[in-house]
């Protein structure tokens, strides 16, 4: 039996805020097969009971210890054969960054990566959590998984990756070190499914909202869907919604078929 997921992920940047300005009519609009959001800041406990219900969906949280911070929400139509909610690091998994449903097909991981902007703590911290999970990626492609990640990455690949590179090559989200990583994730053997089809500069997925930057389109690419090597003859489209408002993001999609 043939078999598709339509996958969309979306930094909602607080999903009390999101739903007020329609997350739940868009949802049921584009009806996705599995819908991953990130920086959900809410504890299950605190949201209504249509966003931790959704008609004909499955929905798995992960919340920070830390209140109105950070989070991610998995709601899939096909039931995971298992979910976990990290990598089994405690500084890691306080934060609720993590969701990870496993299908028949694949592994899916909904991830809230790390900004390092605020301190040379945080990008120190950040780092840390790019290189176990990559080691953890590792582990599995050895044992043959076939994997997806997705979420908000907090970091432009390369310079058609973001609308000014030059002025933001010492800024947290372009540092050498944090594309360096990409790259390192990449060579493991994970395909950035969105530059299969596309490779047009001007395709972003987060503006500063203080500067309102999305209305000249002085953007950054830092939401990605990775699909592992493996996964290669079943990516059928990859795609960005950049007129979907809502949030500073917008949703990112990726169809796969079996």
């Amino acid at each position: 039996m043939k078999k598709s997921y339509r996958m969309i992920s979306w930094n909602v940047n607080g999903i009390r805020a999101s739903h007020k300005k329609g997350l739940l009519d868009w949802f049921k609009k584009e009806n996705p097969d599995v819908l991953c959001l990130q920086e959900t800041k809410a504890h299950p406990d605190q949201l209504v009971d249509e966003l931790k219900n959704v008609d004909g969906y499955h929905s798995y949280f992960s919340s920070a210890e830390k209140k109105g911070y950070s989070g991610v929400v998995t709601y899939t139509i096909i039931k995971p054969v298992n979910v976990q909610n990290g990598l089994g690091i405690k500084k890691f998994d306080s934060e609720g960054r993590f969701i990870i449903t496993e299908f028949d097909e694949f592994i899916l991981f909904n991830i809230y990566f790390p900004n390092g902007k605020a301190s040379q703590e945080r990008l120190q911290y950040k780092m840390d959590f790019y290189d176990s999970f990559l080691k953890h990626c590792k582990k599995l492609l050895k044992q043959n998984k076939k994997i997806v990640v997705c979420g908000d990455v907090n970091t432009a690949h390369k310079e058609i990756d973001l609308a000014r590179p030059k002025e933001n090559s010492e800024t947290s989200g372009f540092l050498p070190i944090e594309r360096e990583w990409i790259d390192k994730f990449l060579a493991a053997g994970f395909l950035d499914t969105f530059r299969i089809f596309n490779h047009e500069p001007e395709q972003y997925t987060w503006w500063d909202m203080i500067t309102r930057a999305r209305e000249r389109n002085v953007g950054w690419r830092i939401d990605y869907f990775y699909a592992s090597e493996n996964l290669k003859n079943n990516i059928k489209s990859a795609s960005i919604h950049s007129s979907v408002m809502g949030s500073d993001h917008c949703p990112i999609e990726l169809e796969l078929k079996f």
